[in-house]
């Protein structure tokens, strides 16, 4: 079994609604930001693998809220990789305040080649650098 791998950010402003809360559609695209930097970790970049005529799309998405996050919250993502399948992958999130849980989910991601755009078998290349997020 492998690590996940944590990022830190802050929430900004303008990602809050007028209660003063993370607006949710907001999660999603920091579930975004945590793909992103489990490519860069693994493999230097989301555009590596591109540059090899490969990418991802995302097939299904779950996610629940379990705490309010706020305007200049310090949180951070843990993102590790739950199923890596045949033709896709599933990572597991976590977006923490501290110890406290704020919210949870699972992307499921398809992969695909370039420009056709149609689904492929995992790259041996790609499913040793996320071996090791395997959680």
């Amino acid at each position: 079994m492998g690590e996940p791998l944590t990022h830190s950010f802050r929430v900004r402003y303008g990602e809050c609604d007028p209660q003063g809360i993370v607006f949710n559609a907001h999660y999603l695209a920091y579930f975004d930001v945590a793909i992103t930097e489990l490519w860069r970790d693994a493999f230097g970049s989301y555009q590596a693998m591109r540059d090899r005529g490969v990418d991802i799309v995302v097939a299904e998405a779950r996610l629940a809220f379990l705490a309010p996050a706020r305007f200049d919250d310090l949180l951070s993502l843990r993102i590790g990789v739950s199923r890596l399948g045949q033709t896709s992958l599933t990572t597991s999130h976590r977006v923490l305040r501290g110890g406290e849980l704020v919210a949870e989910g699972e992307l499921r991601h398809v992969f695909v080649s370039l420009p056709e755009l149609e689904k492929i078998p995992i790259p041996d290349w790609i499913r040793a650098g996320l071996e090791r997020y395997a959680i």
